[in-house]
């Protein structure tokens, strides 16, 4: 039994919003995006948030959008590399449904912000590998899977979570 919703954490770079499309599109959920709906309440950017309100305001703005997102069903929910952080975050997200962390070396993930531009935390290497290193146990924590991406093809990641939720995930509710 597919749970009620799939919540993608990792680092920016990681994919969560390609992979989200994917994988909702396999499951026949609703794909959610945090930073999106960030942005579409705010009707401007992250990077302008953070401009113009800090990163205090933006993370005022990303709890909100979390509840929304927790607030439904049979969603795939791609969180910002920060939300799972914030303790409130934190429970919303893990009772929302499959918490999977989608993880990749820093080098890559480096890569990838850079090719993408306008990334407020991804402007200086050593500050995000600095930030990733911080952030890396949190996921691994709050994760009830991890699925590495590296070299990989988005459908072939979604691939793997909708077979890892059908046998990993139901093996350890029965451990549990």
């Amino acid at each position: 039994m597919p749970p009620r919703n799939v919540v993608l954490i990792g680092s920016m770079g990681a994919g969560k919003t390609t992979v989200g499309s994917a994988l909702a599109a396999r499951l026949g959920y609703t794909a959610v995006d945090t930073d999106e709906l960030v942005e579409q309440d705010a009707g401007t950017t992250v990077v302008q948030i953070w401009e113009a309100e800090g990163e205090h305001g933006f993370r005022h703005r990303e709890s909100e959008a979390v509840v929304r997102a927790c607030a439904g069903g049979r969603r795939v929910i791609a969180c910002g590399g920060g939300a799972i952080l914030h303790l409130t975050n934190y429970g919303l997200l893990k009772g929302a449904g499959a918490v999977v962390y989608l993880r990749a070396p820093g080098e890559v993930l480096w890569g990838r912000v850079q090719a993408d531009g306008g990334r407020p935390l991804a402007r200086d290497r050593d500050a995000f590998m600095h930030l990733l290193n911080e952030r890396a146990p949190a996921y691994e924590s709050a994760a009830d899977l991890i699925v590495d991406v590296d070299g990989r093809e988005p459908d072939d990641v979604a691939a793997e979570i909708e077979r890892r939720l059908e046998t990993d995930l139901d093996r350890k509710v029965k451990l549990d």
